[in-house]
């Protein structure tokens, strides 16, 4: 099994999970996170006066599936996900070593 995360932009949060549910995950969790990768921030006026803004806000998708969906699920992320600009996101893969589901105590098979 593994985990994928993806940080993407609040605004492809519908397309990413419509692009993963056609691809057979019908599941995932969403979080409203903030950061900054290279573009670190950008400039802007709020009642005339100029600041930075230096941590963007994100959207993180995370997906637990088998090995043989994740490429799958990674081009489909990032095909939804990309707009061709500074600040698209970041997607990571990590093992999972085992999941349990709490209702039942049954191991996961995901």
């Amino acid at each position: 099994m593994k985990l994928i995360k993806a940080i993407v932009r609040p605004n492809r949060v519908d397309e990413v999970k419509d692009a993963l549910s056609e691809v057979g995950i019908p599941g995932m969790t969403v979080s409203e996170v903030r950061g900054h990768g290279r573009q670190r921030g950008h400039p802007t006026i709020y009642r005339g006066s100029e600041y930075e803004i230096s941590l963007l806000p994100k959207v993180e998708i995370e997906v637990v599936l088998p090995d043989d969906l994740v490429d799958d699920a990674i081009d489909a992320i990032m095909n939804a996900a990309r707009t061709g600009e500074i600040g698209d996101g970041r997607v990571f893969v990590i093992p999972i070593e085992q999941g349990r589901i709490i209702r039942t105590g049954e191991r996961d098979t995901v």
